[in-house]
């Protein structure tokens, strides 16, 4: 395996996602770097691998980066992967990934499964265009200033949002953009996939009705 960072993809939710490139370079890294090193050793094991691990997760990522990219620059090959779907996608990563740039050490996309652009591909809302806001602000009023761009933004906004806060959060677009049509997609290549479209205040009301 080429001396690299390779960052490596991996299912969302249906393990039959994952690219045959990615089994490839997993089995033949010499390291993975895993955002949960105990649920990456699941899936490693659905494919018949071990391999050895590093937990590399938002609370240790700067002291592991330089220990990760000396392997690299030493000749040896590490895999970024985090719990599901694409590395650095409001997930770890960026600073290993800044840093080995930094470094000039070579690093390898092998791409697949991403929840944001599954989510999107089939949203029925525009693609040509769009915006990417990651994970909402918990607290209440930073939640609405963050969603008050949508008042002006006349892209299609992808956000992430915890299935415990959904309802609160979809209760402020409804107030700010009753009219806005949006689209929820949840357990995206489960069994349970749902996709839910229409006027916020609309979906507000069947998000709701789920909830209770």
């Amino acid at each position: 395996m080429e001396s690299a960072l390779y960052i490596v993809a991996t299912p969302i939710g249906n393990l039959g996602d994952i690219t045959h490139r990615a089994i490839e370079t997993l089995a033949g890294v010499d390291l993975v770097a895993a955002e949960d090193t105990r649920h990456t050793k699941k899936l490693l094991s659905h494919l018949g691998l071990t391999k050895d691990m590093q937990s590399l997760h938002d609370h240790n990522e700067r002291d592991k980066a330089s220990y990760l990219l000396d392997l690299v620059a030493a000749g040896g090959s590490v895999a970024l992967v985090s719990d599901a779907g694409t590395p650095l996608i409001s997930d770890p990563g960026y600073v290993l990934v800044a840093q080995a740039r930094q470094r000039e050490l070579k690093v390898v996309p092998v791409p697949g499964a991403c929840a944001l652009i599954a989510a999107l591909s089939a949203s029925g809302l525009a693609c040509d265009r769009f915006s990417f806001e990651g994970f909402l602000p918990v607290k209440s009023k930073a939640k609405r200033d963050a969603l008050e761009i949508l008042k002006s933004e006349p892209r299609t906004c992808v956000y992430y949002e915890s299935t415990h806060r959904i309802v609160d959060t979809l209760k402020v677009v409804a107030e700010l953009l009753p009219k806005r049509q949006i689209t929820i997609a949840r357990e995206l290549t489960k069994t349970f996939e749902t996709f839910l479209s229409g006027p916020s205040e609309d979906v507000l009301g069947l998000v709701a009705s789920d909830a209770n």
